[in-house]
């Protein structure tokens, strides 16, 4: 092993264990905010990893829709609703809590199993080079549109849903046309009475 491979292991360790980490601080953590910036973290880290497959387009898509359109469309929407209410207990939320570790353990285990079972080939076929851009598109929509579109409609949902849980309350026409000309109503000042006699003292 070169130096230039044990600089590739090191730098793929790191952000794996930084991707790692951070992908279980978003499932851990209480404040929904700090999972959201946790989550560009996840997606940074998989940048990364991207580069050091020689994958730069890849990597800079990554960065520019994940982390500058996924990610700030998801602040976007925790700050526009903001809905502060009091926490209520759950009755029975343990079992909430271990069927969602029930999941969680069968689907690691299935892709601990899948990953195991594959056999990594290496490939040797022609990298791309300048024409990876061309090669993405052509696979985009061929072979991959279904999900491609698929995707965009997901972020559109999140769009419309994150618009309607931040609009406010609607008011009846009756209750908002009130609310409108009580809004529009200055109290009057009221006048000051002077008496006759000041008059004359003033004229």
């Amino acid at each position: 092993m070169n130096l230039a491979e044990g600089v590739q292991i090191v730098s793929f360790g790191i952000l794996s264990v930084m991707m790692l980490g951070a992908a279980i601080g978003v499932v851990l953590l209480d404040s929904i905010v700090y999972s959201a910036f946790l989550l560009g973290g996840v997606f940074i880290s998989i940048a990364g990893i991207y580069l050091l497959l020689n994958a730069d387009f890849i990597a800079a898509a990554q960065v520019l829709i994940y982390v500058g359109a996924v990610n700030v469309l998801i602040l976007f929407a925790i700050m526009l609703v903001n809905k502060r209410q009091e926490f209520q207990p759950v009755p029975r939320a343990w079992i909430r809590k271990a069927a969602t570790a029930a999941v969680c353990a069968g689907i690691f285990a299935l892709l601990s199993t899948m990953v195991l079972s594959t056999p990594w080939a290496i490939s040797t076929a022609t990298p791309a080079g300048n024409a990876s851009v061309v090669v993405i598109g052509l696979h985009f929509f061929s072979d991959f549109l279904l999900p491609f579109e698929l995707a965009s409609i997901l972020l559109l949902m999140a769009l419309i849903g994150a618009v309607v849980l931040a609009r406010r309350e609607f008011l009846p026409d009756d209750d908002f046309e009130k609310a409108q000309a009580e809004a529009l109503k200055l109290p009057e000042r009221p006048r000051e009475l002077v008496p006759s006699g000041r008059n004359e003292t003033v004229k």
